[in-house]
């Protein structure tokens, strides 16, 4: 018995290599790109680990969850941490890391997230990499939900580790993802005697046994179904054109705010400026007096295959998550997502207007 899954021909490194071709140019970068065969989970902290050490001061911007943990890696790694905390319902400023640059000199390490799909917010990288660049600190961006959603551009905003998975905007797998490396992020790594070395973390493992040597020979086989997956979902992005499947993700967004605002019954954005608003993921602000959990439970319940999600952890009170990302990221979702949400909070005693939330977004889309 056959199966399109299995009994596939191995990955060869010549196709593995063209693969990582494809990823740097939707990132139009000229640096090294590493395919990781793992979630970006994986790169995120091997680019940390590979770079970061006692002797590393590293400014660490927090805008969600994800930033909170990079700060974790970092004091693991023995680096001097200065957190930089925002609320989540905002973004950081080019101002603040001005700011922060001031006040400690001596950092020379910057990890940011872009956007936050948690927490809904996306942050200014291109204005934040200048002021990056001018005090020569290297600059680590998580790009895993921004990359299809919004512009990802490391060399133009000079970012030497910009780490991107495939699961969420760009419609891909969980399975692999990609790190692009700057040389000097490479020279760092190289002269830190804590990176990590024959381990599964271990970039300069690629770099020394993989990219030096041509990409002749890959360092272990590769997770092939995952892999196939990455290309084909890049293959598509071609296809529709990276900026057509941006602003399919821009449009779902603002619509989704529109209509939530049109839906009434008390909510509203979790992010206040639109202009700081994730296009990968819209979060709203429960009304008062609902837990916003048991609201996205009901909507579920109406209809499973919806987008919506609770926020994590303490938020989970407050905040409703709607995921329009890659083939999510439709007119036709997003009118689904908001009519469950409106007939849960209906059930509630609430007056929401569930036609004029749905001609709103269908305004809007056109």
């Amino acid at each position: 018995m056959t199966h399109p899954f299995l009994d596939l021909a191995p990955l060869s490194a010549a196709r593995f290599a063209a693969i990582e071709d494809r990823v740097a140019r939707l990132l139009g970068t000229e640096q090294n790109v590493v395919i990781m065969q793992g979630e970006a989970l994986l790169p995120l902290e091997g680019a940390i680990r590979g770079t970061a050490g006692p002797g590393t001061v590293a400014l660490n911007v927090i805008t969600g969850p994800y930033g909170q943990t990079f700060g974790d890696w970092l004091r693991d790694c023995g680096a001097t941490v200065i957190d930089l905390a925002v609320p989540f319902h905002t973004a950081v400023t080019a101002d603040q890391i001005r700011e922060a640059f001031a006040e400690h000199p001596e950092i020379d390490f910057v990890s940011l997230v872009h956007a936050e799909a948690a927490t809904g917010n996306t942050n200014p990288v291109a204005e934040i990499g200048e002021v990056v660049r001018a005090h020569g600190a290297l600059f680590y961006l998580d790009a895993v939900a921004s990359i299809g959603a919004e512009p990802v551009l490391p060399d133009a905003w000079g970012v030497d580790l910009c780490v991107i998975g495939a699961q969420k905007a760009m419609g891909g797998p969980a399975g692999v993802s990609a790190v692009s490396v700057s040389e000097r992020a490479w020279l760092r790594m190289a002269a830190n005697p804590r990176a990590p070395r024959r381990s599964y973390l271990s970039l300069l493992d690629w770099k020394e046994r993989w990219i030096d040597g041509g990409r002749k020979a890959l360092l272990h086989a590769p997770a092939q179904l995952e892999m196939l997956a990455l290309e084909a979902c890049v293959e598509r992005i071609e296809a529709d054109g990276l900026d057509a499947v941006m602003a399919r993700h821009r449009a779902a967004a603002l619509a989704t705010r529109a209509g939530a605002v049109a839906l009434g019954g008390g909510l509203e954005p979790y992010v206040y400026d639109s202009g700081e608003a994730a296009p990968v993921a819209t979060t709203l602000r429960a009304p008062a007096g609902v837990v916003a959990s048991e609201v996205v439970a009901r909507a579920l319940a109406a209809d499973p295959a919806l987008p919506l999600a609770a926020g994590g952890g303490a938020l989970a009170k407050e905040m409703i998550r709607v995921n329009h990302y890659g083939v999510d990221a439709s007119a036709g979702v997003v009118r689904g997502c908001l009519a469950a949400l409106g007939a849960a909070l209906a059930e509630k005693g609430l007056g929401v207007d569930v036609a004029g939330a749905l001609r709103v977004v269908d305004a809007g889309w056109r």
